[in-house]
């Protein structure tokens, strides 16, 4: 018997998990009444789950290099050893800019770069792996009370991969040297069909998820993300949704929920013709936002929009369909930005707590796992939100 979309959002409503074929039916939604509907359930499930607060974290982010022996379809970061704008950040840089985050209040450095074999000449032991260790040292000497959030399980299984030793070693090796946490990037499509087509020479789905849950199974938790907008169907990213879920109740060792919009403006030809646009579409990620906070229940209770993908205005946005927290920082951005995102690479704490209080929301600072820092108690009184009107919605008609 067919579902209809009323029916789908009072079972989520009610404390029931929506399969993956019923994600997938909220997905496909273009009816702006329906569309409201489904903004409305996500926006009361983030109300019951974490309230009223937004957070925020002060973080720096570091792109150490550039040069990667991968071609992902969607990239425009990446470059060949020799290239005019190919770079490799040393030791003494990353360190001046760590120090410049620490001064500017940051809690967390977020570090990840491109795939380059070619390090293990850095180190004298020719390990590829002993290149990442003392890079985590050094910066974990100098600086021990920050947060390393670092090293995607992309990285992680190229350096098991190079030196031929298992995940396991790998990651402990990292979380014994300093490693707090791993951003759950690379994750793509967590479907084989569309990953072939999107990055063949990427890590496969399977090695993705035993990466993951191996880093949980270890201590170490990581983010968990999805790449939207681009040749995936509606039930493909319910099926990547799904992967994500499975995993969180096995594991419960993903922090928060990212989604990350495909930019296409200067991304490789072949895939953006195919896509056709050059920016996100708002409506769509606000959507897909609203659909993960519905489908994933309390299993994830954090989740997050890219202000650097949609601009902070849209980022602001999200905070009506699901969300709680608007992001980092960052400082400095350069994979989103050298694909031609228009959101920019810094934000202040300042413009960050702005625009949560216009969203009406209490902003507070968190750590990277969501740890409070401080409250901003901008705000005196919340109100009836059942019965306030949201403002600062788009025009779902337009």
């Amino acid at each position: 018997m067919p579902l209809n979309v009323d029916t789908l959002l009072e079972k989520a409503l009610d404390g029931y998990a929506l399969s993956v074929s019923e994600a997938g039916i909220l997905l496909e939604q273009k009816d702006p009444a329906m569309l409201e509907s489904i903004r409305h359930c996500a926006d009361r499930l983030r109300s019951q789950q974490v309230g009223e607060r937004v957070s925020y974290v002060i973080n720096r982010n570091i792109n150490f290099s550039n040069i990667c022996v991968q071609h992902c379809s969607f990239c425009a970061f990446r470059q060949d050893e020799g290239d005019r704008d190919a770079y490799w950040l040393d030791f003494g840089t990353i360190l001046e800019k760590t120090q410049e985050a620490v001064g500017y209040g940051a809690t967390e450095i977020c570090m990840q770069g491109g795939l380059n074999p070619k390090v293990r000449e850095k180190v004298s032991s020719g390990r590829v792996l002993d290149y990442y260790l003392a890079l985590v040292r050094a910066i974990k000497e100098q600086f021990p009370s920050i947060h390393l959030h670092a090293f995607s399980p992309q990285e992680s299984f190229f350096i098991a991969e190079e030196d031929n030793l298992p995940i396991a070693k790998v990651l402990q090796e990292l979380r014994d040297a300093g490693v707090n946490s791993m951003p759950g990037t690379a994750a793509e499509v967590l479907y084989e069909p569309v990953r072939r087509r999107l990055c063949p020479e990427k890590i496969n789905t399977e090695d993705w998820i035993h990466t993951v849950t191996t880093a949980h199974e270890l201590g170490i938790p990581t983010t968990s993300t999805l790449l939207s907008g681009h040749i995936e169907t509606p039930l493909e990213r319910a099926i990547h949704l799904g992967v994500l879920r499975s995993i969180q109740e096995r594991t419960g060792g993903f922090s928060e929920f990212v989604l990350l919009p495909y930019v296409a403006l200067n991304a490789p030809k072949m895939l953006r013709n195919k896509v056709g646009r050059d920016q996100p579409e708002l409506l769509d990620s606000l959507l897909t936002q609203a659909v993960a906070r519905i489908f994933l229940g309390p299993l994830i209770a954090n989740h997050q929009p890219s202000w650097v993908k949609l601009g902070l205005a849209g980022a602001a946005e999200a905070l009506y369909w699901g969300c709680n927290d608007i992001g980092g920082t960052l400082m400095e951005e350069h994979i989103t930005s050298s694909a031609g995102a228009q959101g920019g690479t810094c934000q202040s704490p300042e413009d960050l707590r702005k625009a949560i209080v216009e969203a009406e929301r209490i902003p507070y600072q968190r750590t990277t796992l969501y740890e409070e820092i401080g409250a901003h108690h901008a705000l005196s009184a919340l109100g009836d939100w059942e019965k306030a009107p949201a403002k600062g919605l788009i025009n779902l008609s337009s």
